[in-house]
């Protein structure tokens, strides 16, 4: 099982916390969203959406998809989950959005990053990465799958294509790998050409 896979299945479905734990990492992973971006998303934004139309950076709109398994992980969370941490809310008073506290409240950037940390410490022992890396394994992965560089560039809301250039490097290796394995001639030397 890969780190993201581990990741993804980290938290305890069996809570409101681990489902909405889940429905965030799943968000995360399936969107490239920013962590801004993913806290400030709202529960009729998000109700039945396959996908989300979000205002990121510099006022710019753009439309992200949610894939099926992130779906079913937030139409989880707020049938299962989200009913249960929204009602510990003291003032009685919900402002809506998709993610909330264990105290009912909108989930903060700062709640976010813990959540991603403690699951990434917990499934793959690593610390020192947050739910950036969740958004460059996003785009690493579509530009490895053969995704355009100005489709990923769309999806990650970035206004120049050299911001989402910066993903290649991992890519370029990836393809370097595949030539070597896949290309018949890819180890042959100099003079070892047959002539046909």
């Amino acid at each position: 099982m890969g780190d993201v896979e581990k990741l993804l299945a980290a938290p305890d479905v069996s809570t409101p916390l681990g489902l909405r734990d889940r429905a965030l990492l799943e968000t995360l992973y399936a969107t490239g969203l920013r962590v801004g971006e993913l806290v400030g998303l709202t529960v009729s934004q998000c109700e039945g959406a396959s996908d989300l139309r979000i205002v990121g950076k510099g006022g710019r709109e753009r439309l992200v998809i949610l894939g099926r398994p992130a779906q079913e992980a937030v139409a989880r969370y707020l049938a299962e989950g989200r009913p249960h941490l929204a009602a510990r809310r003291r003032d009685q008073k919900d402002e809506g959005r998709l993610f909330v506290n264990v105290r009912g409240g909108a989930l903060t950037d700062r709640g976010a990053r813990r959540v991603v940390h403690r699951h990434l410490l917990r499934a793959c022992a690593q610390h020192d990465i947050g739910p950036h890396a969740l958004r460059h394994t996003f785009a690493t992965h579509l530009l490895e799958a053969g995704a355009d560089l100005r489709s990923v560039q769309e999806l990650l809301g970035h206004a120049s294509l050299s911001s989402t250039q910066v993903y290649t490097h991992v890519t370029r290796s990836h393809l370097r790998e595949v030539y070597r394995q896949a290309h018949p001639r890819a180890g042959a030397g100099p003079g070892s050409a047959k002539p046909g």
